[in-house]
């Protein structure tokens, strides 16, 4: 039987040319799709980090609010006090380079200001406290924003451990006279901790230079126009 033979047909040398470009086609095709998928996950991450933020500045609004509410209720004041934000540069009463002062008023006269003094004398390290003032110069109230005081013993300036902090309710720097704006340690009439003195006299330092601050200013706090962040949210 004769052996088969494999004819191998000629390749057109144009052939070649043609297989190479539909390559060179198809990479750049595959390059450009894999751009255009990068190009958009950017921004859909871009998108709901955008979204995310914006959700977070607004939980932190509402809270912020919430706790201004707390010591200014809303039906007390007909503006927004988010909006009606100074800010003075008292770091030497406040402990910052900038404190910001929440506004109150009714019918466009003043009702009260909240201050956000940050007392450095803690027995821990810093105490953040937020303190109404009526336009009167009298205490709405105190809370505490923030602390690293010893749980269950510096840490009853908190609202949800004591009623402490009501002790300054309706306060005001003749009532007591400035010489007893002290703990009862120190001659005063503000209660101290078993156990925890430098704590509660901080709180009660931060709030009487809050106090000093706006019975030397308050003319200047409610005619101070609004820093435009905060009109803008």
């Amino acid at each position: 039987m004769p052996d088969q033979q494999t004819t191998q047909l000629p390749v057109s040398p144009s052939a070649v040319p043609r297989r190479r470009g539909a390559n060179t086609v198809a990479v750049l095709i595959s390059g450009v799709l894999l751009g255009l998928f990068g190009v958009l996950g950017a921004g859909l991450v871009g998108i709901s980090h955008d979204g995310t933020a914006e959700r977070i500045a607004a939980n932190q609004r509402e809270a912020l609010l919430q706790q201004l509410r707390v010591l200014v209720p809303a039906d007390a004041i007909d503006n927004d006090m988010l909006s009606d934000v100074t800010e003075v540069a008292a770091p030497e009463q406040f402990g910052a380079p900038l404190t910001r002062v929440y506004r109150g008023r009714r019918a466009g006269q003043p009702v009260a200001v909240v201050l956000s003094p940050v007392v450095t004398q803690g027995y821990s390290g810093s105490i953040a406290l937020i303190v109404a003032i009526l336009a009167d110069g009298r205490l709405a109230g105190v809370r505490v924003l923030a602390h690293h005081e010893t749980p269950g013993l510096g840490d009853k300036i908190e609202i949800e451990r004591t009623d402490w902090v009501l002790g300054f309710d309706g306060r005001a720097l003749g009532d007591p006279p400035l010489s007893a704006w002290k703990v009862k340690r120190d001659g005063g009439v503000f209660d101290q901790f078993t156990g925890a003195t430098v704590t509660p006299r901080a709180v009660v330092r931060g709030v009487k230079g809050a106090l000093e601050y706006f019975n030397e200013h308050a003319e200047q706090l409610f005619a101070a126009p609004a820093i435009e962040e905060a009109a803008h949210g």
